[in-house]
């Protein structure tokens, strides 16, 4: 147990891996310690009469924060049995269905993804315990559930919202809340990359996994997929022996592969993550070097082979996984982007995150009334 009261994430996987055996109906019978005490700190359950039922909403909701449309939470909701009329399916059935998400075996689902996917929900699980979205029923740590307060909703969907007007400095931009890869008619897509330019697992829920997996060409439950991104880039690598890492801000421009069928014409890698630990870090100069870098290969390009080219689109570089808060990547995107358009304002230029805050640091008003 934490200081904080929350269990260890450690417990929450194995337990998880357990019910997955056993299938959702064995919380009627028996909430395993870590989840009973993450569901009652989460406010899913009024008291332990309520906990089979309470685990269950915790888990839903904890799939809600994965993203329901992302393959992580598609495993999820496929593994754990959460599907409508899926409840009861046997465990097997289950590992099958979740392991055609990924277009895999469920052999190899078992060895590889399927791990993730249970490590992913119990970080969901901690996530929707220590920070609850919506109106949370929450108790100092270590008391007593014994009052009747109303158990809280689960996470409510949120419904991506495109083409909010939005400013940076006194130039316009359109802000889109909305996973990267449902986009459409836009120029030049930026995907956000490692020094290193190996983009992310196509399963990870990342800007670089969402492209790379959108790109991909082929029938992923046939395995005829053809990883168009990531051969592209390995082939740029192997051209220029010694390149690697690459200087943080670099830019490297593919193809679009299948995105070209939602109108895109470029993608642009912008290598800003530079490996730390077994993490990475993101300098705020990386960013406005990779701006400044993605408009320069876009006039290049519009001039050489790819005439016409006039939009390009930039998620929330360096947030995530690179270290940056919401508010920092935000602040400095927009401000690249400002001195860009300040430089060259013939462009038009999009901004795409999944968070309604983000939006509001562009001007945007991602709330209807």
């Amino acid at each position: 147990m934490k200081p904080d009261g929350l269990p260890e994430h450690a417990d929450l996987v194995r337990e998880l891996r357990a019910l997955r055996r056993g299938g959702l109906a064995t919380l009627q019978s028996s909430v395993p310690e870590a989840l009973r005490v993450a569901t009652l700190l989460a406010g899913y359950a009024r008291d332990e009469d309520d906990l089979p039922d309470g685990a269950e909403r915790l888990l839903r909701a904890a799939v809600e924060r994965l993203g329901p449309e992302d393959l992580i939470g598609r495993a999820a909701q496929r593994t754990f049995g959460l599907l409508p009329g899926r409840r009861g399916d046997p465990a097997a059935d289950r590992r099958r269905a979740a392991a055609l998400v990924y277009g895999v075996s469920p052999e190899r689902f078992r060895h590889s993804q399927e791990r993730q996917v249970v490590e992913q929900l119990a970080g969901a699980v901690l996530a929707e315990a220590r920070e609850p979205i919506g109106p949370a029923v929450r108790r100092p740590t270590g008391a007593a559930v014994t009052d009747r307060s109303p158990v809280r909703s689960a996470r409510p969907v949120l419904v991506p919202l495109s083409g909010l007007p939005g400013r940076a400095g006194d130039h316009p931009v359109t802000v889109h809340v909305s996973p990267i890869e449902l986009l459409r008619d836009i120029d030049v897509l930026v995907s956000s990359e490692n020094v290193h330019l190996e983009m992310s697992k196509s399963f990870r829920p990342t800007v670089s996994g969402a492209v790379r997996r959108a790109a991909a060409q082929g029938c992923p439950a046939d395995g005829l997929v053809r990883d168009v991104l990531a051969e592209e880039l390995a082939a740029w690598v192997r051209a220029r022996p010694g390149v690697l890492p690459l200087q943080p801000g670099t830019v490297v421009s593919t193809g679009p592969g299948a995105l070209a069928r939602r109108g895109v014409r470029r993608v642009y890698h912008a290598a800003v993550a530079v490996p730390d630990g077994l993490g990475y870090r993101v300098d705020p100069e990386s960013i406005v070097a990779a701006v400044a870098a993605c408009f320069a290969r876009a006039r290049q390009e519009r001039d050489g082979g790819h005439p016409g080219l006039r939009s390009l689109c930039f998620p929330l570089l360096g947030a995530g996984r690179g270290g940056l808060s919401r508010e920092a990547g935000a602040s400095w995107l927009r401000w690249a982007i400002t001195d860009a358009l300040t430089a060259d304002p013939g462009w038009a230029v999009h901004v795409v995150t999944r968070y309604p805050e983000v939006a509001r640091f562009f001007g945007a008003e991602a709330v209807r009334p």
